[in-house]
Order: structure tokens, then sequence, then C-alpha cells
């Protein structure tokens, strides 16, 4: 049974009616939604609930729009004493077209593979390449020169390129990979997915294979016109296959003497191919319902209509109660046409169509002893409609929403609840932050009792973050200005530290190489701990399959390539009595397994935590999971963890505790976090209680034409739209900042670092206390250099960041490098000036050749080869360090 979430205009619209898009091929089979273990009910079941104590929310709607108010008398208003038209989303098929072409570039030299969707969305074609002789069905990632603009990589074995249009009125978003036919790649691998739903095209489950050699198995994925390859069959039989014939010569095609892959290679001959194929996908599509309720003045009935605009037929399962239990009856007679009694708990009405419009509703007759009305809504035996996962109810007693109690402003009710509502909360944090600061309150106050304080301001702040957000495209600056002047003695929050943290990566690519790093580390840290370093993140101490240790296996196996256990111990150890705080990396997202199922597909786990293929993920489509579908993007070189299952929970959550206990690990650095939900990640942090957390969240930012968009506000909005999720209670790496400086510092185009409102372009810009600021990782840079900043300009990047809000982190590879003493005195500045993660910044220049900005009004700083010097005035400054391209003064 699939049911459709309807939330109150007060909750965030952009994650309110999202669901996982399905994308079939035409003509679709039809669903079997009896599989689906996410859903609680069984086919046929209601989604009503009897339980005595459960929550049920009052529904407010606009009182303005009458229009679905037909047949009911409204003539005596003073009848009337609740109305409420709200809005409800359900999910339709819309059909568009999906191509594949292969066919010679422009220059006639090289091949052009393109990749087209005409369904709106926001498409990303995740793909990779196999080699000559390679072996098995794993991806490479393909040569840099192959890369589209705009690409970026995922771990080790894929790129992620997005699909655009080429200009406005192209009706096909589309992706060209250009490839030299005389290299060593013998096909192209890929999966089409949409970002914005999760929605993945695939090819009956598996990736959709590009031949560029004759010689491939078919492994019944490929797709274009090869020699010695069979048509498509089953589902993709109705692909239309348009052939374009090679203009390349085929005098030496003919050489059936060929035994090498080499010569193979050197003698093969491309033949270009389109094909084309009808796809469905499932969109939200909103209508409205409405409910007016009056008494008769004649008979002192309770009369309550109920009308909506979804076609088709529409069942109201329905009941009264009592009290605010909310316990559910069946009222007596009469009922409306068409009514039927459901298992002696509810009644079913089917609502007829009106006269006029296309509308259809119903008229219920109640006794007045009744309190309230509850309902759902029944579109068909696999889709209902609910109120925020409850049923809906209307109060048939006391005062409710009445008609023109807003007069006819242009003000919904929505509106002004959701502004009601937050000004209570701003009112409470104002209220809160008079009492912390008065002078009785800090004579009288415990330091312990004003940090809990803080910490719930912290709390009520995000809560009026996540309403404010709802109501508007972009997030402004953090909604409460927290100016701190003196580093709090504990904790505020996992998402910020103390809010004056700076973090160390202490590894590299190679770290594991060595087989000792921990001692390696731990003969540092006193060194590190000098330089103003107060949180370290460690490389991930499991068992792994890969020896970077991203590939866990056994989660409680703690010997790994960096060490021993007990190494860990005595480093984290060590790092405690120097001072700093110790960030785990965790992977959550995936597991690599122990055994093979049946079918030969690895998804059967060991060790301590041998789960079976239950908590794998439905989607995945490499790995044969009987889990629920995913909360996000997967990973394809492992199965993805089904975190929606409770014995997963759980046994993620026992087992963060125990590396804090057993460890002594201070906070989580969570890898590929938009591989699953981030309320997932806010209940392992509350589990585990972490000093700080911060993710890993990578995604591609935007381009045009090859080149980097100044408006990057998408890219930031992803980010903290996931912050959100976790309800602040982690940070996470601003990419979208590290991606600006890139283009900004390479191309001498310092004006970028200044959105149009004047702030900084990335998450830094919007939520700087969950911002973790940095220019390079074990990723981007060291030996993998899959976005290597720009080479020289490294102490730019290392002068924004460390001069600015946000949490500050630095490679390794930097530390220990002729940068040091640079980086040292820049830490020593934003210490000694009280830098926090929520430090104000006034940007003072943003010009093609200079950046200029006054933080604080204690720091002034600029990077670029232009030319600026803080204002003289009241403030006195003075020079406190400066480097190629770079100054910092501070007041003095």
């Amino acid at each position: 049974m699939a049911a459709v979430t309807i939330d109150s205009v007060l909750q965030n619209p952009t994650l309110l009616f999202r669901p996982k898009a399905k994308v079939m091929l035409k003509p679709p089979r039809s669903l079997d939604c009896s599989r689906n273990r996410k859903l609680p009910l069984s086919r046929g079941s209601c989604f009503c609930s009897f339980n005595p104590r459960r929550t049920i929310h009052v529904v407010r709607a606009s009182s303005s729009e009458t229009a679905l108010i037909g047949n009911f008398d409204t003539s005596s208003s003073d009848d009337i004493f609740y109305k409420d038209i709200f809005p409800v989303k359900r999910i339709e098929k819309v059909e568009g077209k999906f191509f594949i072409r292969l066919d010679r570039s422009k220059d006639q030299h090289d091949w052009q593979l393109t990749v087209g969707c005409s369904l709106p969305g926001k498409w990303i074609l995740h793909w990779g390449v196999s080699y000559l002789g390679d072996s098995g069905s794993e991806w490479d990632q393909p040569p840099k020169g192959m890369r589209p603009p705009g690409s970026i990589p995922i771990k080790d074995y894929a790129i992620e390129t997005p699909l655009k249009k080429l200009s406005e009125g192209d009706i096909f978003h589309e992706v060209k990979i250009d490839f030299n036919p005389s290299s060593e790649i013998a096909a192209i691998h890929f999966v089409l997915k949409d970002e914005e739903t999760g929605a993945w095209y695939q090819h009956r489950g598996m990736d959709f294979k590009v031949p560029l050699v004759d010689y491939l198995e078919d492994d019944g994925n490929t797709v274009g016109a090869k020699r010695g390859f069979g048509v498509w069959s089953g589902a993709l039989q109705q692909f239309s296959n348009v052939l374009l014939k090679s203009e390349a010569s085929h005098a030496d095609s003919q050489n059936n003497s060929i035994e090498s892959k080499d010569s193979k290679n050197k003698n093969r001959c491309l033949e270009g191919f389109y094909e084309e194929q009808s796809i469905v996908k499932e969109v939200s599509v909103g209508n409205l319902v409405s409910v007016a309720v009056r008494k008769s003045p004649e008979t002192g009935k309770v009369i309550v209509c109920l009308e909506t605009d979804i076609p088709g037929d529409v069942v109201v399962h329905w009941g009264v109660c009592r009290d605010d239990a909310k316990i559910w009856e069946i009222p007596s007679a009469p009922y409306p046409p068409e009514t039927t009694v459901f298992k002696n708990k509810a009644l079913r009405t089917l609502l007829q169509p009106k006269a006029t419009g296309n509308r259809s509703g119903a008229l219920f007759t109640l006794d007045e002893e009744h309190f309230g009305f509850l309902f759902v809504l029944k579109l068909d035996d696999n889709t209902w409609l609910k109120f925020k996962e409850n049923d809906f109810y209307v109060p048939l007693l006391g005062t409710s929403s009445v008609p023109g109690q807003y007069g006819q402003s242009d003000i919904t009710t929505e509106e002004i609840s959701s502004k009601s509502y937050t000004d209570g909360i701003i009112n409470e944090i104002r209220n809160l932050v008079s009492g912390l600061s008065s002078e009785k309150s800090q004579k009288t106050k415990t330091k312990e009792v004003q940090e809990s304080i803080l910490q719930e301001i912290e709390q009520l702040a995000a809560e009026a973050y996540s309403i404010f957000r709802s109501s508007i495209t972009t997030v402004p600056e953090e909604v409460v200005s927290e100016t701190e002047t003196t580093k709090p003695a504990v904790k505020i929050s996992s998402g910020t530290g103390t809010g004056f943290e700076i973090l160390c990566q202490g590894f590299n690519w190679e770290s594991h190489k060595s087989g000792r790093w921990y001692m390696e580390l731990k003969e540092k840290a006193s060194e590190i701990s000098s330089l103003g370093f107060t949180v370290i993140w460690l490389p991930p101490p499991t068992e792994s399959v890969s020896p970077e240790g991203y590939m866990p296996k056994d989660l409680y196996n703690l010997n790994s390539r960096y060490g021993t256990i007990a190494e860990l111990k005595e480093l984290v150890k060590s790092l405690h009595e120097v001072g700093m705080k110790v960030l785990g990396d965790v992977v959550l997202n995936h597991r690599c397994a122990h055994f093979k199922n049946q079918n030969g597909v690895w998804n059967i786990f060991g060790g301590r935590l041998n789960w079976d293929d239950r908590a794998v993920v439905a989607d995945d489509p490499h790995f044969q999971g009987r889990g629920n579908k995913s909360s996000g993007d997967n990973f394809h070189a492992a199965p993805n963890i089904d975190h929606s299952q409770e014995f997963v929970r759980k046994d993620l959550k026992e087992w963060l505790g125990w590396l804090r206990e057993e460890i002594g690990y201070d906070g989580w650095r969570l890898d590929f976090v938009r591989g699953f939900w981030g309320g997932y990640v806010k209940d392992y942090l509350e589990a585990s209680e972490p000093y700080f957390a911060v993710g890993e969240y990578w995604d591609s930012l935007s381009y045009t034409y090859g080149e980097m968009d100044h408006n990057q506000d998408s890219h930031r909005q992803r980010i903290v739209d996931w912050i959100n999720a976790t309800n602040g209670t982690a940070g996470a790496f601003d990419v979208t900042t590290k991606g600006i400086l890139h283009s900004a510092l390479e191309r001498c185009e310092y004006w970028r670092l200044s959105d149009k409102k004047g702030k900084p372009p990335g998450v830094v810009g919007w939520w700087p206390s969950r911002a973790v600021t940095f220019i390079e990782n074990h990723d981007t840079g060291s030996t993998q250099g899959h976005w290597r900043f720009p080479g020289g300009k490294e102490m730019q990047g290392y002068a924004y960041i460390l001069t600015h809000p946000g949490t500050p982190a630095v490679f390794y590879d930097h530390i220990f490098s002729h940068h040091r003493s640079e980086i040292a005195n820049l830490i020593s500045v934003r210490n000694r000036n009280g830098i926090h993660c929520r430090s104000l910044v006034k940007i003072v220049k943003a010009e093609r050749d200079v950046y200029a900005a006054i933080i604080d009004e204690k720091v002034a700083m600029k990077i670029g080869p232009g030319y600026y010097e803080p204002p003289s005035g009241s403030q006195r400054w003075s020079l406190a360090l400066e480097g190629r391209d770079y100054k910092v003064w501070e007041t003095s």
C-alpha cells in the first residue's frame, strides 16, 4: 500500500511532496505494492489508527478560498463555525523520451556519446568506463580529458555529470561525452538518475553498457548496433533503432585474423546508432480539499461538507470521536449515499460528482454530541491521502477558523499561523538571551546553566529556521545573530563544538601504506596541538575491503591497515593528553558483505553484525536487497544499507556508542551522507552524543557552457537542506565554498566571492555555524587529485577560510609542507582575535583581481593580486602577516 503524505504549509515545501519517483519503461507493468516493506499495512488495510493516545493535527488552511464549497448553504455565515481549504498532493504519471546516441564528433576524428531525457527534473549521468583486459563488472573512472564540464568524481570508480539544456527552446536535457576511438577504453557504462526525486533509470535492473569494441560479451545490458550483438529483448525490445552509418573507412575491419586485444582495438570500427524509448515518471500534482461545518437551525444537527477537485473515484474513510483521545467511532445514521461500514470501526463514502465543475463531494449529518470528525482519503487500493502521517481532524465543538476572521487580506491562515509561530519562537529566544545577559543572571547562574540555555537557544533557532525556510526559495544567514566574545568552557552542540574549533585532517590517501599510521601520528600529537588545532579527524578504523578504509566489512574489527585497535586507543589517549578532540571517520551508508546469496550476489554479512539482505536497499542496481527503497543516492561499489530498518538503526547506534566508550572518540566525520536521509543521522547523533560531527555531502556545482555559474544557491541549498534534516545536529563540509574558490583563484575572478546580497557565496554565507570550510582533503588532493586546489594558491585559500566564520579544516599534507609556518600564523591570528564559527563578515571589495573583508571588526584580510588597505579611522590596523597575493591585518 502506498501512502502519500500531506503536510501543512508550515512545513518545508521543498521537502514536503518529494516522493521517491518511479521511472518505468512503457508500457509499465502493474505495480505490486504489497512488496514494499516500508509501508506498514497490507493491501486493503486502512491507515486509521484507533490508539487512544495518538496525536492528530488540526488542519489549518486559507479561509479566503471558497470555490470548492458548492451546494453547501452559506447564506447564513452565523451558522458556519469551521471552514478550511487546504492543499493536497498526489502522484500522477507523465510520459517523456529517453535517448542514447553514438556518432562522430564535430571534428570527425573523435566520437561522441550523447544521453538525453525530455522529462523535467535534475538529471544526472552516473557513469564510468571499463578498459581493455578488464574482467568483472566493476567500473573505472574515465580519463580527465573525457569528462564533460561540471563532472565530479564519485570515490574512485565513477563520475557524475549533470544533463543540461543547451538552449532555452530545447526539449531534451542532455550530456555529451567525447572520446578517442583508439584509446584503451572498451565500454562506457552508465545509469541515469533524477536527483530531485531519487529515481534511477536502468536497463532491466542493470547498468547501460555501450561497447566500443567488437568482441565484448553481451551481458544482457548492452546498447547500440555492434557486430555480433543480438537485438534487445524483454522490456527494451520497444527501442526504435535508427542506425547512423559511420563515415569511417571499414577497410581494416574485415581482418578476421586479429587475435590480441591491442590489435582488435587498433582495427575496431565503431558504428553509430540512435535509440529512443518512452518512459513514464511519477510526479507530484496538487489539488484542493475543502471542509466546512455548520449547525442546522431546523434540526440542531451538525452538517459537514467535504469537497475536492481530485479527479476520479475518491472514497472518504471516516468516523467521529467524543473527546481529545480521538478514538474512532461510527456515528448513528443517516449516512451519505454510497456509504459502507468498514470492519465495524469506520465508514467509507464514495464522493459524488458535482453538477458543475470537475469536483466531487458529500454531506455528513452528525449529532451535536460529537467532539470531532476524523477522515482520510482513499484514491485506490494503494494510495491514501493523510495529514502529517496522521488522520485529518475537524473540530465539531468550540471555536475554529471562521470565514472572514482575517478580513479580505491576501494572507492565508497558514501564513499567519507560520508567522505567529516563528514570532513566538523568536520572542522566546530574545527572552532567553535577555535573561542570560542580565547582570543578575550572570551573578546567579552557573556556567553549566548558562550553557544549557545557549543550547536551548540553538534548538529554538534551528526550529525557527526550519519553518522560515519553508516560505522562501533560499536561506538567509542564520536566524539569530549569535556573536560570542568569550570562549565557552563546555560544548554547545554537536553541530558546532564550542564554536571555536579548528580541524586537522590527520591523514592522506597514502597513510595506510606504512601499516603503522597510528603510531606515526602519535609521535606528532604534541606538534599538531601546538599549531592551534583543537580537533583531529582520523581515518576509518574498521576492517575494510579497500586499504583506505572506505569499504567497511566487519564494523567491530578495528584492526586495519592503519594499525591495531590497541594502537588506535593509544593514539586517541595521546591526542586527549595534548588537549585535542578526536573524530572517527564512520562509513554508515554502505558495507561490504562476507557471503553471497543463492544468486551469487554479495549481500549477506558476517561478524558481530550478521545482517541478511533485508539490510540492503531494494533499489541498489548492483545488489539484490530485500529492504526498502533508498532514502538517498546509491553508492554502487558496495551494498547500500537500508537505514529505515529498525534493527539496522539499533545496531549502528550501539556500535557508535561502543566506539565512543571503547576507543574514546569524541565525534564523527560521516562519509557519503548523500546516501541516506539526514533524519537518520539525527537519530544516530542523539544516541551517541558526539562533541562534534560533520557530514560529507558532495555533489556537482552548477555550470553553464563549461563555466561555473556565479549563483550557486541551488548547490548550497542542498547542503543546507541536509543539515536541516539532521535538525542542526551535524555540520557539513562547505563544498560550495571550495568550488567557488577554485574558479575565483584560477581565473582571477574574485568577484565570485560575494553573492547577490553581499554575503559569502557558500554555505558559510547562509548557515556559518554548520559550515566546515576546507580547500583540500584525501579525495581532492593527495595522490588521488580528483579536484586539486589551484596550484600555488593554497595560502590564499587558507587566508580566506582561517579568517572567516565557519569551522576551518586544514589538510594533513599542507600542515607538513612548506605552508606550515604560514598556516600556523593564520591560526594564531584567528585565535588571538576570537574568530569563531558565527563571526560577522563585512565584504568590502569583490572585484576582478581582489577580494577583501573585515571580520568582527577585529581582522581585515585581502586575497588576490589587486590592491586593498583597510580604512584608516577610529580603528588602527596593523599588518599581522602577508604572503603571495594575500594580507591579513588586525586591530592594534
